[in-house]
């Protein structure tokens, strides 16, 4: 039995986990009148902080989100829709 390879996913901890802090980020962004789809876009093509509000501690959020794992999630996500 324990010649077989076991698999072991956190996928979907991690996502949720995205999926959490970019709400807070939205949020924040919104509550100080910006456009948050635009400015989390700019974030994400250009890894500029300054995209991101400090408000709510937004920056430091979003900042622990690695890119290319939202961006896994993002394509999974539209694709499966």
């Amino acid at each position: 039995m324990l010649d077989k390879t076991m698999t072991f996913s956190l996928g979907n901890d991690k996502d949720q986990e995205m999926k959490k802090i970019l709400t807070t980020v939205y949020d924040a962004l919104k509550e100080k009148g910006y456009n948050p789809i635009n400015q989390i876009v700019g974030y994400i093509l250009s890894e500029d902080p300054t995209y991101i509000t400090t408000h709510n501690n937004a920056r430091s959020l979003v900042r622990k989100v690695d890119r290319d794992e939202l961006l896994r999630a993002m394509v999974r996500t539209y694709l499966n829709d």
